[in-house]
């Protein structure tokens, strides 16, 4: 491949990883939304350690260029955006709930 076919495929990888990374984020939404209305709290350090070593041994078996430690560090950054945005979602009042697109009058 040349350069140019090299950096294209890498944009479209991207596009991808970002559609990916969109719909993570959304089902971190969905959890932090269940996780607030059952009491619990946002951190969940256990089950972030069961993320990175699942997402290293993923890495392992496929035998891909990113080692362990790479793809902890890429996580641990990808899961603190999910906590943020778990985080701002709980800060925001009727969060759950889509905005009304109606502006019909009630009378």
């Amino acid at each position: 491949m040349t350069l140019d076919q090299l950096r294209r495929r890498i944009d479209e990888l991207d596009e991808r990883l970002v559609e990916l990374l969109n719909e993570r984020a959304s089902c971190a939404l969905r959890i932090g939304e269940i996780k607030q209305r059952l009491g619990l709290d946002i951190y969940q350090p256990d089950r972030e350690s069961q993320v990175l070593g699942h997402v290293r041994e993923h890495g392992r078996a496929i035998k891909g260029p990113l080692s362990p430690a790479a793809l902890t560090r890429l996580f641990e950054r990808i899961i603190d955006e999910a906590r943020r945005l778990e985080r701002e979602s709980a800060q925001t009042p009727g969060h759950g709930t889509p905005p009304r697109t109606d502006t019909a009058s009630e009378d």
